[in-house]
């Protein structure tokens, strides 16, 4: 079983993926977010404190396919959008002085090749596992057109990795204002 929930920032979409995660006796938590500010280490904070010491965690962006392929009971990744985040800002291209503001169609998509990689991996992974998984997205494409190349690559992708893998689930969540839509 696979449910993927998606919606704005602060909609409520990880509390209530950790709602549904609290119905299996066991639960992975795999937690995408990697802090390079003090705001994200708030963030990061709040999260594990609201996670039961009984949770299992795993802190990864990377080979998450791989590892949950062997998982059983839940596992919760939270989240796909901070994934394609770290991917963007580690990905090959960028390595050297890169300008994101004069960024060629071949560098994007150079970059989107990186993510999508490593999603499909992921992918793989939820199409051989035994556990049931609770994927946790932000719906990036509902606001205006970003203003800067970056923002826009990065809409592009996200919105992509949604779509795979809402298509893929069995059941996908849109939350609004903290209320869950059912999708499918």
């Amino acid at each position: 079983m696979i449910t993927f929930i998606t919606g704005g920032a602060r909609s409520g979409k990880s509390r209530y993926a950790e709602k549904l995660a609290m119905a299996y006796d066991e639960v992975t938590y795999v937690a995408t977010a990697q802090a390079f500010d003090d705001e994200m280490l708030a963030r990061i904070a709040a999260h594990r404190a609201r996670r039961p010491a009984g949770w299992k965690t795993l802190e990864a962006y990377k080979g998450l396919g791989e590892a949950i392929a062997g998982m059983s009971g839940a596992v919760l990744v939270d989240c796909l959008t901070v994934m394609v985040t770290n991917l963007l800002m580690e990905a090959p291209v960028t390595r050297e002085a890169f300008d994101w503001d004069a960024i060629t169609s071949e560098q994007a998509a150079l970059l989107e090749s990186y993510v999508m990689d490593e999603m499909q991996e992921l992918r793989g992974g939820l199409e051989r596992t035994a556990a049931s998984v609770i994927l946790v997205s932000n719906e990036v494409g509902l606001g205006l057109v970003p203003p800067y190349p970056l923002g826009r690559i990065f809409r592009d992708i996200a919105g992509r990795v949604n779509a795979m893998f809402a298509e893929m689930a069995d059941e996908a969540i849109f939350m609004v204002s903290g209320l869950p839509m059912r999708l499918k």
